[in-house]
């Protein structure tokens, strides 16, 4: 198109000592490509709806990653890029390059793989938009060393075609494992539990339905010979009366019946088992795979104001691995926006501060260093004074 540079040739990389021979160096097709999405994406996905807690941790989760800015050496390329990102067309009914960053890290989280194109302009003289693709039919093809990985769709034939425009494509992994192109979800481990949970769940809600909408068991207990020999319709006199008694909406009434006859409630005896301490330990355990301090999902748990502190600390250093990995996404989208329109393709990204409370901290560390140094000069210089 003229508007690139010459794309540099990767160098050679000498054959792997540590990859099976039955990998790429046999070159078997079907040990080549790996699908995005299957059983275990579906999987999550169904778990992500049926446990709410997992869908507002996720949710918070990118919310808190926060907003960044862009500084680039020339004043005239900030103000253009800073233009660009907040009014990027993204998708079909959004804008904003911190729209895409939400769905893409979304995506990254619960399948552990995020896809991503830059769309051009019909001349290729700009940067339409952003879109977050699925994964239903992309694969990861592995290259012809296991430093390089091609993005591949699925066609109408079901055979996997390298895209066109690799350089266009963002990809990013979450905690791939050795070896492997795809990244792994931070759900996983987390089916079981959910199941568990939701069986839990589940026969709460029957035994609701059995014991909470009360039943009532009617005896009728013939007393003699003449009882006897009409019991059967004075039984269905009793439930005649008993069934308009009951009857919802017809206001209070009273039931009235001859001989012996006793009431009691189905169920009332019973005792329904104590679910809280099985599902608080299932929610610690989803809570801690998650990363997200119980407080902020409205978990009301015992912690002490330490605690607090220290979870949130720990969210923070979670955010900010999660920024690290959004980062090369956002440097491929600015510096390819930048050499676009002429300008040097130098800048950097300035995260904001995650909270109020870490500026405070900032600002109080700040404080204490200068108070440290002003008292260290003080010394010196009446140690000087003395000398």
């Amino acid at each position: 198109m003229g508007w690139f540079k010459a794309k540099k040739s990767p160098p050679a990389v000498p054959a792997m000592q540590t990859a099976p021979r039955s990998g790429w160096q046999a070159g078997w097709e079907w040990n080549r490509y790996a699908p995005l999405a299957g059983g275990e994406q579906r999987l999550y996905g169904t778990l992500r709806e049926s446990v709410p807690i997992i869908s507002a941790a996720l949710e918070k989760t990118v919310r808190l990653i926060g907003t960044f800015q862009v500084e680039c050496p020339d004043a005239a390329a900030r103000r253009g890029l800073t233009e660009f990102l907040r009014h990027v067309p993204v998708g079909a009914a959004q804008a904003g390059i911190q729209s895409f960053l939400c769905a893409y890290l979304d995506q990254l989280l619960m399948y552990g793989t995020a896809v991503g194109e830059i769309l051009l302009s019909a001349d290729a003289c700009g940067i339409a938009g952003l879109y977050n693709a699925r994964l239903e039919h992309l694969e990861l093809c592995r290259g012809e060393n296991p430093l390089e990985v091609q993005l591949c769709v699925r066609g109408q034939s079901g055979k996997a075609v390298p895209v066109k425009h690799p350089n266009l494509v963002l990809l990013s992994a979450l905690n791939p494992e050795p070896g492997e192109v795809r990244g792994v979800s931070i759900l996983r481990g987390l089916p079981f539990l959910g199941e568990v949970l939701m069986k839990i769940y589940h026969t709460i809600g029957v035994n609701w339905d059995r014991v909470g909408n009360t039943r009532f068991a009617v005896t009728y207990k013939p007393s003699g010979e003449g009882d006897r020999a009409y019991g059967a319709e004075r039984a269905r006199q009793i439930a005649d009366q008993w069934s308009r008694a009951m009857q919802p909406g017809a206001g209070v009434s009273d039931f009235v019946a001859v001989g012996d006859v006793s009431i009691r409630v189905i169920g009332a005896d019973n005792q329904i088992l104590d679910s809280e301490i099985p599902v608080r330990q299932l929610l610690e355990q989803i809570v801690a795979k998650l990363g997200v301090p119980p407080f902020l999902l409205g978990l009301s748990w015992s912690s002490t104001e330490r605690m607090s502190s220290q979870q949130a600390d720990i969210l923070t250093s979670e955010l900010e691995s999660y920024r690290r990995l959004l980062e090369p996404v956002i440097e491929k989208i600015c510096r390819m926006w930048l050499l676009l329109n002429g300008y040097s393709e130098r800048m950097e990204i300035v995260w904001e501060d995650i909270s109020l409370q870490d500026t405070v901290d900032l600002a109080g560390a700040r404080l204490k260093n200068a108070q440290a140094a002003k008292l260290e000069w003080e010394v010196q210089k009446e140690r000087e004074g003395r000398a």
